[in-house]
C-alpha cells in the first residue's frame, strides 16, 4: 500500500483544520449556505434527505486494517452504527451530524484518509481492478499510476470546477474489472511491440441519462506522458464542455457530439504543451518519481511464490466449504496465494452495507490473514488479497462466523445497489427494499448455483449509482404520478472482457413498461425461469438474451404484470 509522506500527512491535517475553522464559521453564523456548500462538498460532505452524507475516499480500492478500524469507529460514535461501501471504491456515511463533522474530518486525517474530491464538479477519487497487483491475467500493476495520477489531480487548480464530475478508471489486466469503458477517462495499461509500457485512452464513458461507452481516442501513449494527455483531455473538456446544461454537461456528450473533431483538439492542446516545455520535463513522470511510488506496492514481507501447501481442510470438509472455495477464493500471481472476497450481501442487510462491528472483524481478518490489507471491490464487497492457501478453511471458519462467507460472489444475490430513496434526495424510487425482495426470493443457495453468473445491478434513479445500464438485470426506480416504479432492462455489460483490447461494453435495453414494487421480484424470477428453460449447457444468462433475443423475457415478464394486476382488481 502506498505509505503517506511527511507532505501527504501534513496535507490531509491542514485540510481537516481549515474546514474546522469553515464549519465554526458557519455554525456561527458568519459563513452563508451558499459559501459554504462549495466548501463542504469540495470535502465529500452532501446534505442528504435526512442528514448530511460523507463520502471517504478510498483510493483505488486498497485500504488496511487501522483504516478499517477507523471507518468502523466512525459509524459506532458519529452516525448509526454501520457504513455503505460503493461501486466507486469509496466509504459512505448517512446519518453523521454536521456539527461533528470537522470532528470526523480530524480522524480520518489521523489514518491517511479524507473525502476531499469525492464530490463536485472535478477529477473524483481513481478506481482500479480489486485485484491489482495479484491478478494472474494481470500485465502491468495499475497501482503506482493510480497513486501518481491521485496527487496529480488532487486540488489541481485548473481542474477544480469542471462543467461537471469527472471519473478515470485504470486496469493493467487482460479482464476488465475496473469497468473502464463506463468511465469519463478509461486506462488501459499495456505493452507495444518493443515491450514498452503504456496507455490505450478511452474517454466519454458514462451512464445517468445517456448512457454511452467510451472511445477509444489513443491506442499508445508513453506512460511517462500521461498526465500530459490526462491534461490536455481535461483542458479542452474544461473549455468546451457544456456549462448551461447540467443533463449535458458530462464528457461523454462532448465526445459524442464532436467525435474526431474531440480527439484532433486533444491531440493538438497536448503537442502545444510539449512546444510550451522549454526543459521537457514539465508534466512528464520522472523516473525516480515513479519508482519511489511503486516501491509502496512490493508485496507484503513474507509474501513469496510457493507451492501449494493446501488448504488445511479436512477431508471431509463440508458442502458451504467447496461453494466458497468456488464462489469467493480468486486465482493468484503468487504460487501458494488466494485472493479472497468477504460478501457484504445477504438477507437483512442492504448490499454494500457494513456494521461498525463487521469492519472490526474485518479488519481482525486481514490481521490474521492478509498481511492488514482489504480492498473495496466494484461489486460493493471486501477482498483480502493476500491469503495463503494452507490458511483458506481457517479463514472461511472464521468469515462463517462474523456473517461474510455467503458463497454468492458473481451469483443473483451479489447485486449491486445504490442506497436510493431512503437516504438520496436525488432518488425517484427505493433500492434497498427490492434488493431485499430478491435476496429473499433467492435465498436457497442450490437455486442461486443453477442459476449461476448474473449481474444483477439496481438503482434509484436515472443517475445510475447502481450502475443499472450495465447489469445483466438492471432494474431503475422511477416516478409515476408519485409512486415508485421500476423499469426492468436486460443484457448489459460492464466489460468485464475485454474484445480486441476495448472494453465490450453495452447498455442494456428495456423490456415494456414499468413494474410495481410488489411486481419486481416475481418478474425477475419469470425473466429468469425463461432462462432456465432455454439455456444451453453452460451458457450464462447474458449469452443467452443475446441468443434468442429479448421477446421471451419481455413476455415473461408482462404475464406477471397482467396477473398481478387481474388479482388486484
Amino acid at each position: 500500500m502506498y505509505q503517506y509522506t511527511a507532505f501527504d500527512r501534513a496535507f490531509v491535517h491542514q485540510r481537516a483544520a481549515q474546514y474546522r475553522d469553515q464549519l465554526a464559521r458557519h455554525l456561527a453564523g458568519r459563513l452563508p449556505d451558499e459559501d459554504f456548500r462549495a466548501l463542504r462538498l469540495q470535502n465529500g460532505w452532501y446534505i442528504q434527505r435526512h442528514a448530511p452524507m460523507l463520502r471517504v475516499a478510498v483510493p483505488y480500492g486498497e485500504v488496511s486494517s487501522r483504516q478499517l478500524r477507523a471507518l468502523a469507529r466512525i459509524a459506532r460514535e458519529y452516525d448509526r452504527g454501520y457504513a455503505h461501501f460503493t461501486t466507486r471504491q469509496n466509504t459512505q456515511y448517512n446519518w453523521i451530524p454536521l456539527d461533528k463533522s470537522a470532528d470526523v474530518m480530524e480522524l480520518l486525517a489521523s489514518v491517511d484518509m479524507h473525502g476531499i474530491q469525492t464530490s463536485g464538479n472535478c477529477i473524483r477519487n481513481i478506481t482500479s481492478d480489486a485485484l491489482a497487483g495479484i491478478a494472474p491475467d494481470e500485465q502491468i500493476d495499475p497501482r503506482p499510476y493510480c497513486e501518481i495520477l491521485r496527487q496529480w489531480s488532487t486540488l489541481h487548480p485548473e481542474f477544480a470546477f469542471l462543467p461537471r464530475k469527472f471519473k478515470i478508471a485504470v486496469t493493467g489486466a487482460s479482464e476488465d474489472r475496473a469497468a473502464t469503458a463506463w468511465h469519463d477517462v478509461g486506462l488501459h495499461l499495456h505493452r507495444n511491440a518493443d515491450g514498452a509500457v503504456g496507455f490505450r485512452v478511452l474517454v466519454g464513458g458514462g451512464m445517468g441519462r445517456t448512457p454511452i461507452t467510451a472511445t477509444v481516442v489513443r491506442e499508445w501513449i508513453d506512460w511517462r506522458q500521461i498526465l500530459v494527455y490526462l491534461e490536455a483531455v481535461v483542458r479542452v473538456y474544461n473549455r468546451y464542455g457544456r456549462r448551461d446544461n447540467m443533463y449535458k454537461a458530462r464528457i461523454k456528450i462532448l465526445v459524442k457530439a464532436e467525435g474526431q473533431k474531440f480527439i484532433d483538439a486533444v491531440e493538438r492542446e497536448y503537442a502545444d504543451i510539449l512546444n510550451l516545455d522549454t526543459d521537457g520535463e514539465a508534466q512528464v513522470i520522472p523516473q525516480a518519481e515513479f519508482d519511489r511510488v511503486a516501491a509502496c506496492f512490493a508485496p507484503p514481507a513474507g509474501v513469496q511464490p510457493r507451492s501449494s501447501t493446501g488448504d488445511g481442510a479436512p477431508a471431509d470438509a463440508p458442502l458451504a466449504y467447496r461453494r466458497w472455495l468456488e464462489r469467493n477464493v480468486h486465482a493468484h500471481k503468487f504460487a501458494g496465494h488466494k485472493a479472497v472476497t468477504l460478501s457484504l450481501k445477504r438477507a437483512g442487510q442492504a448490499p454494500g452495507d457494513a456494521t461498525d462491528a463487521q469492519m472490526e472483524q474485518a479488519a481482525a481478518l486481514a490481521d490474521r490473514y492478509s498481511a492488514s490489507e482489504l480492498r473495496v471491490t466494484h461489486d460493493q464487497n471486501l477482498l483480502l488479497p493476500w491469503v495463503r492457501e494452507s490458511d483458506l478453511y481457517a479463514l472461511w471458519q472464521e468469515a462463517k462466523a462474523a456473517g461474510f462467507a455467503t458463497p454468492n460472489i458473481g451469483l443473483v444475490t451479489d447485486m449491486i445497489a445504490c442506497p436510493g430513496g431512503d437516504f438520496c434526495a436525488l432518488a425517484n424510487a427505493r433500492s434497498i427494499p427490492v434488493a431485499a425482495q430478491i435476496t429473499e426470493r433467492y435465498a436457497d443457495i442450490d437455486e442461486a448455483f443453477d442459476i449461476g453468473d448474473i449481474d444483477l445491478h439496481i438503482s434509484g434513479c436515472i443517475n445510475s449509482c447502481g450502475h443499472h445500464h450495465s447489469g445483466h438485470i438492471g432494474i431503475l426506480g422511477v416516478d409515476k404520478d408519485g409512486k415508485e416504479w421500476y423499469q426492468v432492462s436486460l443484457g448489459g455489460s460492464d466489460g468485464s472482457a475485454l474484445s480486441g483490447g476495448v472494453a465490450a461494453s453495452t447498455p442494456g435495453k428495456v423490456i415494456g413498461p414499468s413494474f410495481a414494487a410488489d411486481e419486481v421480484a416475481d418478474a425477475v424470477e419469470a425473466v429468469l425461469d425463461i432462462y432456465r428453460e432455454t439455456r444451453s449447457a453452460n451458457e450464462r444468462f447474458v449469452d443467452t438474451v443475446k441468443r434468442i433475443g429479448l421477446d421471451p423475457f419481455k413476455q415473461a415478464a408482462n404475464a406477471v404484470r397482467r396477473s398481478t394486476r387481474k388479482e388486484a382488481a
